[in-house]
């Protein structure tokens, strides 16, 4: 806790998720105060869902792998004195001058270095932040561990109740333990596809087929990458067996191109691709199932960073991640951040991330080395993860035919209802040649989503037909609001101070 309720907390972490947790209670652990903010009313983030007490659920851990490393951090968390904020959305971080108070050097207490400037870290609270109460927190670091959202590419039918996020509906399955359906299709690309099928396959659902848009035989190319992660092929062991003994059968090179049914999914036509993800010709092939799940992998989310101008690189997917340094550094001073913002990479990476992080702030607060081992062998862990995860990004990656599956009739733009046909339209007959044009001329992307749903189709038709283009995310933009903010929350920024983070409301910890 600060020394007083006036003063600024030496770090704020933003996501209570793997690499959230390991970084707060990390730096928690060597000395700092700490605020960990997050929207969910419970920890794990998006990977470790969990039932809430009230569902009554004997055994949560059975849906998640390696459970017990998230059960460690949380005991950790409940013994520390970090100060755990759950319902807060936070929508932006600025940087506030001096505090009136300690500027320059403050000799004592480990030689701690008092600075003028600290980050105001704004949030609304509520289960969607639709209470509006405002909050803001100070603290003279921050660590974005804001997680990651699912890639989708739209198909013909793909607006039908029953059609889900392969990672919505396995979050379905932790947090509510309900299926989206009875018999559920799998299809996509990327590693998740098959937790997320023995996932539901174990729960009771009948999963008639693992549909992947790439092959897995493309990582017999990056041998030293597999060679120094072995536990990343013991787990595609484990899901295989797991699918072989619920009789699912695993198609690759293949996609579910369209969605057929009147109220609701009723089957899927499944067809065959080509290197470059075109449909083959005559190799559709229905399949009956009442739900399906469908993803193509995961976007770092990054908005509160690029907002405050920190540097990002693209990914071998195509999404954009921040560019980092060696201690997890973004490119602005006096923040860092752990996770999936750096790329996508799973818990282990995140954990490991997470703890570097902070104790690379208590380092640089305190002005001198610390556990300089301990860093470098998180260092040594971070690039072993983060090689394997770069070489599945490239594996999964969408390849540039992918929209020839999309009929002019299909909505791209969901929330304002904008079909690919309007979007070739703006390119062939108006002139638009990119993502920004293309939003200005049909609104594809000004929906409540911000363009996380559509944000990829309507950078690969902005490119043209018939040209070589790669399924990759818009620019990072510079925006002022991360998630949707009622004008109240913007009136309170008039306050002087704002709510302390003493007297935060939705305080758990």
């Amino acid at each position: 806790m600060p020394a007083s309720a006036s003063d600024p907390y030496d770090l704020a972490v933003i996501g209570a998720g793997s690499a959230g947790l390991a970084g707060a209670v990390t730096a928690a652990e060597l000395g700092l105060s700490v605020a960990l903010l997050d929207s969910s009313p419970q920890t794990g983030g998006q990977f470790y869902r969990h039932p809430a007490q009230a569902i009554g659920a004997v055994r949560p851990e059975a849906l998640h792998h390696d459970w017990p490393a998230f059960a460690e951090l949380r005991r950790r968390l409940e013994r520390s004195e970090v100060r755990h904020l759950s319902g807060h959305h936070v929508w932006a971080v600025t940087k506030e001058n001096g505090d009136g108070k300690g500027n320059g050097e403050r000799k004592g207490d480990g030689e701690r270095k008092e600075r003028g400037d600290v980050w105001a870290v704004h949030a609304v609270t509520g289960a969607d932040g639709a209470e509006g109460q405002p909050v803001r927190v100070r603290a003279r670091a921050v660590l974005l561990a804001t997680g990651a959202y699912e890639r989708q590419l739209p198909f013909p039918g793909w607006t039908l109740p029953g059609v889900v996020g392969a990672g919505g509906a396995q979050a379905m399955l932790k947090s509510g333990l309900v299926l989206p359906g009875k018999r559920i299709v799998v299809a996509g690309s990327g590693p998740l596809l098959l937790a997320v099928a023995s996932s539901l396959a174990a729960a009771g659902a009948q999963v008639p087929a693992v549909i992947e848009a790439s092959g897995y035989l493309g990582y017999a190319r990056h041998p030293r990458a597999l060679a120094a992660n072995p536990q990343k092929l013991v787990e595609a062991a484990v899901h295989g067996a797991a699918l072989l003994r619920h009789r699912v059968r695993l198609r690759t090179r293949s996609a579910v191109t369209e969605v057929h049914g009147t109220d609701r999914v009723e089957a899927v036509t499944v067809t065959r691709l080509d290197r470059d993800w075109r449909p083959v010709r005559g190799t559709g092939r229905r399949i009956a199932c009442d739900a399906l799940a469908v993803g193509h992998g995961l976007a770092p989310q990054i908005e509160l960073a690029t907002a405050l101008g920190c540097a990002t690189r693209p990914t071998a997917d195509g999404t954009t991640a921040l560019a980092l340094g060696g201690l997890q550094e973004t490119s602005v001073p006096g923040v860092w951040a752990a996770g999936e913002t750096g790329g996508i990479g799973g818990a282990q990476l995140a954990r490991a991330e997470g703890e570097l992080a902070g104790t690379a702030v208590a380092a640089g607060l305190y002005g001198r080395p610390y556990r300089e081992g301990r860093i470098r062998a998180l260092q040594r862990r971070r690039d072993r993860m983060r090689g394997f995860a770069e070489a599945m990004a490239a594996r999964h990656a969408p390849a540039a035919g992918w929209t020839d599956w999309l009929t002019d009739a299909t909505d791209v733009c969901r929330c304002e209802e904008v079909t690919a046909g309007r979007i070739r339209e703006a390119v062939t007959d108006l002139g638009a040649s990119d993502a920004h044009t293309v939003k200005l001329l049909t609104r594809a992307g000004m929906g409540w989503c911000q363009g996380r749903m559509c944000g990829t189709a309507a950078v690969c038709l902005a490119a043209g037909e018939g040209q070589l283009r790669r399924a990759v995310e818009p620019p990072a933009e510079r925006r002022p609001f991360a998630v949707p903010v009622p004008l109240s929350a913007l009136a309170s920024l008039d306050e002087p101070t704002g709510t302390r983070p003493d007297t935060a409301p939705g305080t758990d910890h």
